[in-house]
């Protein structure tokens, strides 16, 4: 690809030297540096247009009567242009290249790389931006190992663009702090409210309310064979237990962050089983909405069901390959996916 402006120079330079003079193939000289414009720096697509130019005059030797002035004029006029389109390209480049370093410092704060176990608790991420050109969206997630037992969080911001990570991060950093200090969950999830209401209070959406983000939390204490999940609202984990598929839905729902002032901070905690062996997938809408190009949902519930017991690594780097193959590589929504299995104490 990035010689295709040299080959194009010879192909039409041959083709104008091998054919006769009146199939004007000499004309379309002009092509190769407006080509090489896409993808040379400025010095070189000057440098191939100055060649176009000699290649010109050289033909019109051989062969004259060719228009040679009205095409060199033209050969002129398009490598000025190619130049300055390189220029312009090359300073796109260069603002793309500080927009994704941005982007990936956000992405260190919102999500932090984390340990894969925590004692008997085995623990895989995954994220995935829905631009091409994204590192990261409003969803996020956290782990931390506290006296409590390890307490899991993930959620969705609802919005795009820097206001959104900047919502997600005072959530999760909101949680990093009360996850050590709060004894309880529904402690924990009245600290986040608080942190995403101050962040909303501090930097107001465009409509008011516009800015809540649904959330869930989860605790699985130390030795224990039950867990605590709290749901703002957030889509339902899937739990396989020795074959058999659960969702965990929530006997009441929780308010979701941003909306306690609203609707009430009225907070419940479920209690499940999850004994060794089992695997618990926790996942953002944009898993569940994945469409085909038919417009149909991502089946996650029939795809979980056929899963085998694995490690949350296989779990998903399988949902991260069928997911891409199922929506076509089109993502319409940011996702994000915490594994998590039991393993024996003595593991």
């Amino acid at each position: 690809m990035r010689l295709s402006p040299v080959i194009l120079t010879v192909v039409i330079a041959s083709l104008a030297y091998t054919t006769p003079p009146e199939m004007a193939f000499s004309r379309l000289l002009p092509a190769a540096p407006a080509l090489a414009a896409a993808m040379w720096p400025v010095l070189p697509t000057v440098l191939l247009g100055t060649v176009c130019l000699f290649l010109m005059i050289g033909l019109s030797i051989v062969f004259p009567g060719l228009g040679t002035w009205w095409t060199a004029a033209g050969i002129i006029a398009v490598t000025v242009a190619a130049a300055y389109g390189s220029h312009v390209r090359l300073q796109r480049e260069r603002t793309l290249f500080q927009v994704r370093l941005v982007a990936d410092a956000a992405q260190q704060v919102v999500l932090s790389p984390m340990p894969r176990r925590f004692g008997s608790v085995e623990i895989e991420s995954l994220y995935l931006a829905a631009a091409a050109e994204a590192r990261i969206g409003g969803d996020f997630y956290e782990v931390v190992d506290t006296r409590y037992g390890v307490r899991l969080l993930i959620g969705d911001v609802r919005g795009k663009g820097l206001p959104a990570v900047g919502a997600a991060a005072a959530i999760v950093n909101g949680f990093r702090e009360a996850a050590y200090g709060e004894a309880n969950m529904v402690s924990v999830a009245r600290r986040l409210d608080a942190s995403s209401t101050r962040y909303n209070a501090a930097f107001p959406p465009e409509v008011p309310m516009e800015r809540f983000a649904t959330a869930l939390l989860v605790e699985i204490p130390h030795g224990g064979s039950r867990i605590e999940i709290l749901n703002c609202g957030h889509p339902p984990p899937l739990l396989l237990n020795r074959g058999k598929l659960h969702t965990l839905e929530p006997t009441t729902p929780s308010p979701l962050l941003n909306l306690a002032e609203l609707i009430g901070d009225h907070y419940n905690v479920d209690t499940f089983d999850f004994t060794p062996g089992d695997l618990l997938l926790l996942y953002t809408d944009g898993v569940a909405e994945a469409r085909a190009r038919d417009g149909e949902f991502f089946p996650l519930v029939a795809w979980m069901r056929r899963q085998l017991p694995t490690s949350p690594q296989k779990l998903l780097t399988a949902l991260h390959r069928d997911l891409l193959r199922y929506s076509g590589g089109r993502l319409e929504d940011d996702i994000a996916a915490l594994a998590v299995r039991l393993g024996e104490p003595s593991e």
